[in-house]
């Protein structure tokens, strides 16, 4: 069964697609004109294993702001319609990743229930090219809202902004991709007591 998901949103401000396969191989075509997000979207789909294309046109000549979220609430919708009912996969992921000097824990739980704690050091350099390094937070509780998740995101050290930003994308997309998988010991199984995620 296809664990696909294709998203559409057009505002005033932006124009985004995206589409997403979950039992991909990590195929990606990623275009937002914001070029540090591009390659943060890149590792995402790659590590995840997730095939993802992104296209977005947005307001770049006021800041990037729109674009970046936009991009972020559509992707989590994505990911959430992908998802489809939830039966048999392990639900639970967590990957701890380094970059360099810098370390980000992150912990998925594809619960049905919006919910972000984020930790990332404090007086990082503000700009990465284009990106305002403070949209981080922003895309995770964009993509929580929309995918409807609980979502921890840990980075206890680092020095390097850009380092400190890609090994949060690369532990998130680890962390899905464990927690999307399919479970063959819980085939048919939803994985709540609830008996509803």
């Amino acid at each position: 069964m296809s664990r696909t998901g294709r998203v559409e949103r057009t505002t005033k401000e932006t124009s985004v697609l995206v589409e997403i396969d979950l039992d991909g191989t990590g195929r990606t075509e990623i275009s937002t004109g914001v070029g540090f997000y591009d390659h943060m979207l890149d590792q995402l789909g790659r590590h995840g294993l997730f095939d993802l294309t992104v296209k977005t046109e947005g307001d770049l000549h006021i800041d990037s702001h729109h674009t970046i979220e936009d991009t972020a609430l559509a992707l989590g919708a994505a990911f959430r319609q992908a998802l489809g009912d939830k039966v048999g996969i392990y639900r639970f992921g967590n990957c701890t990743v380094p970059l360099d000097e810098s370390l980000a824990q992150v912990t998925v739980d594809l619960s049905g229930r919006p919910y972000l704690v984020h930790t990332e050091p404090e007086n990082m350099a503000p700009m990465i090219g284009e990106y305002d390094v403070t949209m981080t937070r922003h895309i995770l509780e964009s993509f929580v809202a929309q995918a409807r998740i609980a979502l921890h995101v840990h980075v206890p050290y680092g020095r390097n902004a850009h380092h400190i930003v890609e090994c949060q994308f690369k532990a998130l997309a680890r962390a899905l991709r464990y927690a999307s998988e399919r479970d063959p010991r819980a085939a048919g199984i939803l994985p709540s007591t609830k008996g509803a995620l």
